[in-house]
């Protein structure tokens, strides 16, 4: 199913495609794996110190993830992964890019993270829960981009 989205560089409507499900996991799955050498990367600068706690010197690894989704998505609309697989993000409406609130809201889930012994577990229920609603939704929307007042991943 297409949705209408509006070009201010076309000044016309354009229908645009929903990014899939498997499209959608396999740039999830690059950016992962990008954001974790990074993420891993910070972690090791910081603990080569040996000054901080571990407890601290993990929130910007863990943290780093939503900053890298959040940053790609509200500067270009693309992560790396969603690029090289032809995804987008577009804002409420058929905007452009979302916002830095909108992005939050979507991306949020990944902070879950951050909890102690059962985030990765709560994490989990949620990315489950976005594959999900985004699979039985005709629009190609989970619960997350409801969440952020309706953003979308369109194929390019």
């Amino acid at each position: 199913m297409s949705t209408a989205g509006f070009d201010p560089a076309l000044g016309a409507s354009f229908v645009a495609t929903p990014g899939g499900l498997g499209r959608r996991a396999g740039a999830r799955f690059i950016d992962w794996i990008v954001a974790g050498i990074v993420g891993a990367v910070l972690f090791w600068l910081l603990n080569r110190s040996g000054n901080i706690p571990d407890w601290l010197s993990i929130l910007p690894g863990a943290g780093f993830g939503f900053l890298y989704f959040v940053g790609f998505e509200v500067l270009t609309g693309s992560t790396p992964g969603k690029k090289l697989l032809g995804l987008h993000v577009n804002g409420p409406a058929g905007a452009p890019k979302p916002s830095v609130k909108e992005s939050a809201l979507r991306n949020c889930y990944m902070l879950l993270n951050l909890i102690p012994w059962i985030g990765g577990a709560l994490w989990f229920v949620a990315a489950l829960a976005i594959a999900v609603t985004v699979g039985s939704s005709p629009t190609k929307q989970g619960w997350h981009d409801r969440l952020a007042d309706g953003t979308q991943v369109i194929e390019d």
